[in-house]
């Protein structure tokens, strides 16, 4: 099989047609048509083998996560995601790893209406490059630099069971079979929260998905918006075996480990409670309020500043998580 047969078998037959793409896969670009009035978001994400998945990953998970992490960034502008490109280096062709890859990646681009319009393969080591783009309007979209004194903090979900599972996964701690299925799709089968990041639409005053840890990522915000933070450590929300295990694992698996995918945001508090009736099914948990010393202070039960050992996720940090 050459490359553009493999391109025609796998990737150029999807579940998804929009009728705002004039060309997609077969020429040399694809002509797409963004709706008049709106900006067009547009993020990427690199996932290699050995650093963001282990090399016996499930391909149907990995397909899935790979589009998934790039949909959660378009969750965190606020932008309705339409359309994605696919660059794939592969070290051999194999066919069945290809249609896996293939099934979880189109079950979530089906699930939200994205197609598929162009990208590249070639032979190399295993990495997945992913950019998607999407529309918002000007006037609402969600970034990191709105963020105000006074703004209370929430983020959605629950945070640190991706990094509980890969924990397991690289044998540094051990859970129970039943507690590691609870886990395991948090680290291989992200939910891009696109539903509720359309809900914050002029309701949010900053938002940011969380990949690198919350830390890190509101730490991201507080640069941009010049601000600073107070975070209850009793308010961060965690699942039941993320809780019966947080002695083990630390608090850091929550705060700083990553991979979580939820969403972080701050609310006006004329906002608040609008936000608050929001009917979110991965639920809405307030754990702090932006204030307007600059720095991020997280304060534990007893009232006094907790430290954590390390902030977040950086590839190129050697005082942050090892890679898998």
């Amino acid at each position: 099989m050459n490359e553009f047969e493999l391109i025609r078998r796998y990737f150029a037959c999807q579940p998804v047609a929009r009728a705002d793409v004039v060309a997609g896969i077969g020429d040399d670009c694809a002509l797409l048509s963004p709706p008049a009035g709106q900006l067009l978001a547009v993020t990427s994400d690199l996932l290699v083998e050995g650093v963001h998945f282990f090399p016996d990953v499930d391909p149907a998970s990995l397909g899935h996560k790979a589009l998934a992490v790039n949909l959660s960034d378009l969750a965190a502008m606020g932008a309705e995601p339409a359309w994605f490109m696919l660059n794939l280096t592969l070290p051999a062709i194999d066919e069945s790893w290809l249609a896996a890859f293939c099934r979880g990646m189109f079950m979530l681009a089906r699930e939200h209406n994205v197609q598929l319009v162009g990208g590249d393969t070639a032979r190399g080591p295993l990495a997945i490059g992913i950019e998607a783009q999407g529309f918002v309007p000007a006037t609402t979209a969600l970034r990191r630099s709105g963020a105000k004194a006074g703004d209370r903090i929430y983020v959605t979900g629950t945070l640190g069971d991706a990094a509980v599972a890969l924990q397991h996964r690289l044998g540094k701690q051990r859970l129970s079979e039943s507690d590691f299925t609870v886990v395991a799709d948090r680290l291989d089968r992200p939910t891009p929260r696109l539903r509720e990041g359309l809900a914050l639409r002029g309701l949010a005053h900053a938002a940011i998905d969380i990949s690198d840890g919350l830390l890190a990522d509101l730490g991201h915000i507080l640069a941009m918006s010049q601000t600073g933070a107070r975070v209850y450590l009793d308010k961060i929300p965690l699942s039941a075996v993320c809780r019966a295990h947080v002695d083990k694992f630390g608090w850091e698996a929550a705060l700083a480990t990553g991979d979580d995918y939820e969403l972080c945001f701050t609310v006006p508090p004329q906002n608040v409670a609008t936000v608050e009736k929001l009917t979110f099914a991965c639920g809405l948990h307030c754990i702090g309020e932006i204030e307007a010393e600059t720095g991020l202070r997280i304060v534990d039960t007893s009232g006094q500043f907790y430290q954590p050992a390390f902030s977040g996720h950086d590839h190129f940090s050697s005082l942050v998580k090892q890679s898998i």
